[in-house]
């Protein structure tokens, strides 16, 4: 999937794991990469939100979830950090609902000792802690009483952070509080998860620790949204000091004067508005918008690309045709994406008041279209954005649009045999056509995981038991990285760059594609901020490369708009801005040459997290290469 703007219901306890005691028995099974770890299944009838409102209905999952993880710790030597963390904090999160704060401490204390984003250990568990240590500091006579407690803890513990390091997770705290509803995670959970509950009778053990996560959540934080927000935007007022900007001193900016060659760049790609980049282009001259194949390619009038729809069949269109219905809505997506992104900046902007109001007078049954339609302005909208930031200060570029179509439903296709093969197809048919036109660099803010096809099974009540949904997923998973893979080490005149992710996690132990993927011709890019600090959202491990600009990056939207959007999709698109301005000076760079440029410009961290690209270094290497 392409970053799509939309409401990230974020549980605030992330439902995740903890590390087990060592023991001296036999060693235990290694478990490397997501498809190892165990699958659980557990018998549910009924409304899946229940388990999240009812303590009753909770009692008779969580036991069973709380045994299972437990002895997922116990039994296995997981080696991923994030995976432990998130079964800690799904752990943490039932000791709170239960009481057991000692617990619950314990584990939180676990999870930060292994946080290695300077941010996240001082800010994860935060809200749980305030609560818990107001709970403890009185018995309070009423409701407001314990409110005020939690207020002045929460609100002490914020200002003791470290503002420089923490400011963006605040920033993001702030939205939360405001927007997180319990209406909008009810009606979320039920739109995604109800329909595949009632065919099966069954929920995985994904959903299970989903729904005891959002149990203590509607407990005992989304009651605390107005204390939370207030004493949140209290400490960013106090700090209204922007962070310091190191990309503009860095960038270079190419004049037409410069002696440049044309270089022709892969979009991979939602779509794309050709008119936000005029003289920008490719243009395949033997074809003529006529409605028909005028070259013989195979490819309907691709003046400036090709494209495929859903079903992976080759279609004219650079962008998805929207219906007279979605054309009406597109305004109204345009603001809530334009408020939801001010909030989580802590821009208090006329659309995001108008976005507070809309999503506090959600009703569950309303929260399923507004999800929806912000995940189609996202993914209608994503191509052009990342396009635009690939050209930015290039005269000499040649965008060739290369679409590939997104599902913006919450409850998506049934996977397929059959559409695998398709795709795979499209995939390597998309590399061939690069390949053709000569194409140099190909960006691709995308990506796929083989526990998102499981997902996709269970949201549709399909694919049998959990293990057997994980061994079709693995089948279509390996049928698409295999045909991708194929592809590009086919192609080893263009530099693939892939987004890393935005999940905080390991790319490589999740299998995430492109990113995953380790081939000479592949970096795969993390997200910074202004100040070049790791986002809390970036994806990292062994296989992300270097780091670009991913935090409120400005590019157009179709139609000639402009909006800053936020994602390790905008800062993919930096490092082929960069890759493609090297190539219309020297066109005779190849691709292994080019990737030492970039990697050799970069700058490393002190702890070796973080690997800054900088264009203009890259380009002083260049110039000693050609004058040598």
């Amino acid at each position: 999937m392409p970053l799509s703007i939309r409401i990230l219901l974020l549980g605030l306890l992330a439902a995740l794991p903890a590390l087990a005691a060592e023991s001296p028995a036999a060693a235990k099974p290694r478990i490397t990469s997501q498809d190892q770890l165990p699958r659980f299944s557990y018998d549910f009838t009924g409304r899946v939100t229940d388990v999240v409102t009812n303590d009753e209905i909770y009692a008779t999952l969580a036991p069973a979830v709380r045994a299972d993880l437990e002895g997922l710790l116990n039994d296995y030597e997981i080696a991923d950090r994030t995976t432990l963390q998130d079964v800690l904090l799904t752990l943490m999160s039932m000791d709170l609902h239960r009481g057991d704060f000692a617990a619950a401490r314990a584990r939180l204390a676990t999870v930060r000792e292994m946080e290695e984003k300077p941010a996240g250990k001082l800010t994860t568990g935060l809200l749980a802690e305030s609560y818990m240590e107001a709970r403890e500091s009185g018995d309070y006579a009423t409701d407001e009483a314990f409110r005020a407690a939690f207020a002045k803890i929460y609100a002490a513990k914020l200002a003791a952070l470290p503002w420089a390091i923490v400011a963006d997770n605040l920033k993001s705290a702030r939205a939360s509080a405001e927007i997180v509803t319990e209406a909008l995670v009810i009606g979320n959970l039920e739109a995604s998860l109800q329909p595949g509950v009632d065919k099966t009778g069954s929920i995985s053990g994904d959903v299970a620790t989903m729904l005891v996560g959002q149990r203590t959540n509607v407990a005992h934080f989304i009651p605390l949204r107005q204390e939370r927000a207030a004493a949140l935007a209290a400490i960013i007022t106090a700090n209204a000091v922007e962070k310091p900007n190191i990309w503009p001193e860095r960038e270079i900016t190419l004049s037409p004067d410069s002696k440049l060659q044309p270089v022709v760049v892969g979009i991979w790609d939602s779509g794309l508005d050709p008119s936000v980049l005029p003289g920008q282009l490719w243009i395949n001259a033997a074809e003529t918008a006529d409605g028909a194949d005028t070259d013989g390619n195979g490819y309907m009038d691709d003046i400036h690309g090709i494209a495929y729809d859903l079903k992976s069949d080759a279609v004219p269109e650079l962008l998805v045709p929207l219906t007279g219905q979605q054309l009406a809505l597109y305004p109204q997506a345009r603001n809530w994406t334009k408020g939801m992104l001010d909030l989580q900046a802590s821009i208090d902007s006329p659309e995001a008041a108008a976005l507070r109001r809309h999503i506090a007078g959600l009703e569950p049954a309303e929260v399923k279209p507004f999800i929806e339609g912000l995940n189609l302005f996202g993914n209608y909208t994503h191509g052009t954005h990342v396009a635009g930031i690939a050209a930015a200060g290039n005269p000499a570029i040649r965008v060739l649009a290369a679409r590939i179509t997104f599902d913006h439903r919450m409850i998506p296709d049934v996977p397929t045999r059959e559409q695998a093969e398709k795709d795979a197809a499209a995939a390597r048919a998309v590399v061939a056509y690069f390949r053709q036109q000569g194409v140099r660099v190909v960006n691709m803010s995308w990506g796929g995981s083989p526990r998102g096809i499981e997902a996709a099974f269970e949201a549709n009540g399909a694919g049998g038991t959990p293990e057997e949904r994980r061994a079709t997923a693995r089948e279509y998973f390996e049928i698409a990285r295999t045909a991708l893979t194929e592809a590009m080490r086919e192609a080893p005149e263009i530099l693939f760059i892939a987004a890393a992710g935005n999940s905080d996690n390991d790319a490589a132990f999740e299998e995430f594609i492109p990113s995953g993927i380790d081939l000479p011709n592949i970096l795969t890019v993390g997200a910074v901020d202004q100040a070049g600090e790791e986002t809390s959202f970036t994806s990292f491990g062994a296989n992300v490369d270097v780091h670009a600009n991913g935090f409120e990056v400005e590019s157009w939207l179709p139609g000639g708009e402009r909006m800053k959007y936020s994602g390790t999709s905008m800062a993919a698109p930096n490092v082929a801005n960069l890759a493609a301005k090297l190539l219309a000076l020297d066109p005779g760079l190849d691709a292994a040459t080019l990737t030492a440029l970039i990697m050799d410009g970069a700058e490393r961290s002190a702890d070796g997290r973080i690997n800054l690209i900088n264009p203009r270094r890259s380009f002083e290497l260049w110039r000693v290469r050609r004058e040598n």
